[in-house]
């Protein structure tokens, strides 16, 4: 339901035609938010389901370009202080009202101990309020995209967790919960009527929102519903209205449904893999004393042993784009000339592992999620595959991403699959997020693998503050160079948003897959 709601947004804006009649809509997932709590895991479906409930001080339109939410506009005041003026007459849920002091205690409770969300306030070294309604957002360094970084940072009510001993969210490392993980009070167009996880998620509209409402949704019913088979039955049967993602060998199934419809286009996410390059003995290997994922030779290895066109044409049923680079082409600093990927090639593979002193290979323990992308256990089985051929016999562990997503996060897998949105639609948050050395404030904090490079940090710190356009895409390029000549990640490709509905649902589809119930009608 999260991804779906928030997200059905459009990167194709799809018209919405006028709907007398408003109506309950249901809508499922392959997987459940982890929690309510829109700090406590940086994940696709959380903040979109979440994303319903909270607003940021700025957001996303149809069109997916930066717009006005919680701020009605911003501008700088200095090279480094940004000024948001805050808009007036919002309320929280609870009927209290929003002002500079939310802004303020989110800040501090989003860089704090147990958020996961802390990428998109590292760069910020304070936020001062100036008045009720005006808040000045002082940046380390001068940082010009801001405005785009903190869309997805939801701004929560101090009162509220102060009253419910949430002022810290819940951390997500060692399974923890709190009041805020069950219960929500945001200023977003819907309000959490009930939460039961795993099971269901209620929502209704919220009569005192300061927008317009442009849906009908009178109550909204998301279910997580994992099995591939049962969720589509689930469409076809009327129980749902939309499902999210189709399986992809269904998907002419539900064309043929007069009924239905699909709704595909491509998602600004890139699938990769990552590997443990920091410990001097991996987690789960059959080397003892030696971490082969150190040497690059090991890496290219696996790289060039993995068939990314068989990936594409048998897993992916031809829907998906392989990837050379971190990055999908509608991100800023996406660059055509190195969105090359190395040739798939099992004899050099060979060679390159005989060479790093492997010659029979060894064992590596892998972990995927089997319930976040699409496809994302087969795509690990088929890789697990191609390594045996090369003689790396994987041993796969495909679980719920509430179980792998702690592990990965926590920085204790060898190998694992992933996937990456840079939400600001900027090249730096991949690069901040994914391929910078881990530190507390948030950089790298979603590098699972610890990859690290003195230069690709230094060409980061400067990407951060550069204003013209034509130097800082020759240093994302740069940076994205040395990363790719490390083999620092394996990219495989960028994923397709494959919705199905019923034929009277009209919504918006935006390449980021947050779905917004605020613009869904039937």
């Amino acid at each position: 339901m999260g991804t779906l709601l928030r997200c059905a947004l459009a990167a194709a804006a799809i018209i919405i035609v006028g709907v007398a009649d408003a109506a309950p809509f249901r809508f499922a997932n392959q997987g459940d938010a982890l929690s309510m709590d829109p700090y406590m895991h940086n994940e696709g479906v959380l903040l979109s389901l979440t994303g319903n409930v909270y607003e940021g001080l700025t957001g996303r339109n149809r069109n997916f370009e930066v717009s006005p939410e919680l701020a009605t506009d911003w501008k700088q005041t200095a090279p480094t202080v940004w000024r948001f003026n805050l808009r007036r007459g919002v309320k929280f849920h609870d009927g209290s009202p929003f002002t500079a002091d939310d802004v303020v205690f989110s800040f501090e409770r989003a860089r704090g101990e147990g958020s996961d969300i802390k990428v998109y306030v590292s760069t910020i070294k304070e936020v001062r309020k100036i008045d009720a309604h005006t808040v000045d957002i002082v940046t380390i360094d001068p940082f010009p995209i801001l405005p785009q970084t903190v869309s997805f940072w939801y701004i929560v009510s101090k009162s509220w967790c102060e009253k419910n001993n949430a002022t810290k969210p819940a951390d997500v490392r060692k399974g923890a919960d709190n009041y805020a993980s069950t219960h929500a009070n945001g200023t977003g167009p819907f309000m959490l009527k009930s939460r039961e996880p795993g099971v269901r998620t209620v929502f209704v509209p919220n009569p005192q929102w300061w927008g317009q409402p442009e849906h009908n949704v009178t109550e909204a019913v998301f279910t997580p519903i994992g099995n591939d088979a049962t969720r589509v039955a689930a469409l076809i049967s009327g129980e749902v209205d939309l499902i999210d993602p189709v399986p992809l060998q269904d998907v002419p199934r539900i064309q043929k449904n007069p009924n239905l419809k699909v709704v595909q286009a491509p998602e600004m996410r890139t699938i990769f893999l990552g590997m443990d390059q920091k410990r001097d003995e991996l987690l789960f290997s059959s080397v003892k004393g030696k971490n082969p994922l150190k040497d690059v030779r090991v890496r290219r290895a696996f790289y060039q042993a993995i068939d990314v066109e068989a990936i594409r044409k048998r897993i992916m049923r031809d829907a998906a784009t392989p990837a050379g680079l971190m990055v999908a082409p509608a991100v800023q600093g996406f660059d055509p000339a190195l969105n090359k990927r190395l040739p798939y090639d099992v004899d050099a593979a060979k060679k390159l592992l005989a060479d790093a002193g492997y010659p029979q290979g060894f064992e590596i323990g892998m972990h995927c999620s089997n319930d976040r992308y699409v496809n994302d256990a087969e795509i690990c089985q088929a890789v697990a595959a191609m390594l045996a051929k090369i003689g790396v016999k994987v041993n796969l562990t495909a679980e719920s991403k509430s179980l792998f997503f702690p592990k990965v996060i926590g920085r204790n897998v060898s190998f694992y699959l992933a996937g990456w949105t840079p939400v600001s639609q900027d090249s730096h948050n991949a690069l901040f997020g994914l391929m910078a050395t881990p530190s507390d404030g948030g950089q790298g904090q979603f590098n699972g693998g610890n990859y690290s490079n003195p230069k690709v940090d230094g060409l980061i710190k400067q990407i951060g503050i550069e204003n013209d356009m034509v130097k800082r895409n020759g240093l994302i390029a740069e940076a994205f160079k040395i990363h790719q000549d490390d083999i620092g990640h394996i990219p495989l490709h960028q994923q397709p948003m494959t919705w199905g509905m019923r034929k009277n649902v009209e919504l918006v589809q935006l390449p980021s897959n947050i779905f917004a119930l605020k613009w869904t009608r039937q």
